[in-house]
């Protein structure tokens, strides 16, 4: 069964395609998604958490779901397959994050691995980090897996004494025009002890890249952002003169959105900024950006640009932004999709476009430059966010649209 955007100016939501769901007599319950697009293959992998209920101390392994994209625009969707290889004895394994090196043709699949008791609470407030660094990898697609790596020791070293706990993403990674590989990722950072323990209300997540120079057979870790900065998402930038820029949209628990630049590709990341514009439902949630190819077009100054709220800000790059989070500021509802056509500048982003109504939460966006198109998956339902992933595809006509024509319901395709 298939999923197709919607028409250009229908002024419908796009076609939503269900790809995991709660089951309600077992509990067992599908989050954290994350989603890649293998351009040589036309397919779609998608990744959650399987989960004996929607806590996360109930994580219990990775789950993948491929899609082929046909020639109609229609996705082929095979079935959930368990990533066995992706575990480790005792633990829960967490927050999906893929990332393809395109030269060699591997796809690399991050995730933390945590004692299956412990939960995150309990390692901020001691001070004792019971997560992992791991990884698996593929060259065939995701067709098969090899084993898990612990990259702990070798990546973080004896830095992991100043964390309490960390993860990555979740969603996506990066490759840089520079072959560089990026992991986005976030640390809660202990920086006073007595008696061995954190001293209360000092212990914050800081936001950081670790990144790959050769292919993924080494990785490294950069510098912390210096402000509150919880999951996160990364996206490169160019500019008109061609000089590149690493993107770092976070987690924040002040009502809107952390965001900042690196200058060396995520070894340090300039002063953050708090983008107005991005808000955060209370305690935040996880938000997904991803950069593509700015156009040759630019909509003009009109009546429908303003109805549609599109920034007057003239593009500054060969780069534009997309970045997807629920929009209400009360609750995780409403799920919106921000264009930034100046993605250098501290105000680029325009009002959202709403594309999955009700409750929405974490999500992860892919660009498919055969078809010009994006594609997504989000966490969503009708009584809750954590009832279903769906899979939607949409243009960036859709996202520019003004609101001026009634939305549609959505239509539902399970498969």
């Amino acid at each position: 069964m298939g999923n197709t955007s919607s028409k250009s100016g229908s002024g419908e939501e796009p076609v939503k395609t269900i790809l995991f769901e709660q089951e309600q007599q077992s509990g067992i319950t599908y989050r954290i998604p994350a989603l890649i697009y293998l351009q040589h293959s036309h397919t779609f992998l998608a990744f959650a958490e399987k989960r004996s209920s929607p806590s996360d101390q109930d994580a219990k392994i990775l789950v993948m779901r491929s899609g082929t994209l046909k020639d109609d625009g229609s996705v082929q969707w095979s079935s959930s397959q368990e990533l066995s290889t992706a575990r480790q004895p005792g633990c829960r394994t967490m927050n999906p994050c893929p990332v393809y090196e395109k030269n060699s043709r591997t796809l690399f699949l991050f995730f933390i691995c945590v004692l299956e008791t412990i939960t995150e609470k309990y390692q901020v407030i001691t001070g004792r980090n019971q997560a992992r660094l791991c990884c698996v990898s593929s060259s065939d697609d995701g067709q098969t897996w090899t084993s898990a790596k612990d990259l702990t020791e070798s990546v973080i070293g004896e830095t992991i004494h100043e964390w309490a706990t960390f993860a990555v993403g979740p969603g996506h990674g990066v490759q840089m025009e520079n072959g560089r590989l990026i992991i986005p990722a976030y640390a809660y950072y202990v920086p006073y002890r007595c008696c061995s323990f954190p001293i209360p209300c000092t212990v914050y997540p800081h936001a950081l890249a670790i990144y790959s120079d050769n292919g993924g057979e080494t990785w490294h870790m950069g510098e912390k952002l210096q402000k509150y900065s919880c999951e996160c998402e990364m996206a490169e930038i160019i500019d008109h003169e061609g000089r590149s820029y690493l993107y770092c949209n976070a987690r924040n628990n002040g009502g809107i959105r952390c965001e900042a630049l690196s200058e060396d590709s995520g070894k340090y990341f300039d002063k953050p900024h708090m983008a107005s514009e991005l808000v955060e439902p209370p305690s935040g949630c996880q938000g997904s950006v991803i950069g593509f190819p700015a156009p040759e077009f630019f909509p003009n100054d009109d009546a429908e640009s303003k109805a549609c709220g599109t920034s007057l800000l003239s593009p500054d790059t060969q780069t534009w932004l997309l970045f997807m989070h629920p929009t209400n500021k009360c609750s995780r509802r409403d799920m919106g999709v921000y264009l930034n056509r100046s993605p250098l500048h501290s105000s680029g982003w325009d009002r959202p476009r709403i594309i999955n109504s009700g409750p929405s939460g974490y999500s992860d966006l892919a660009y498919n430059s055969d078809k010009d198109q994006f594609s997504c998956v989000i966490e969503c339902g009708t009584h809750s966010e954590n009832e279903q992933i769906a899979f939607i595809s949409f243009t960036l006509n859709d996202v520019m649209q003004t609101g001026n024509k009634r939305e549609k319901k959505m239509r539902n395709l399970k498969i």
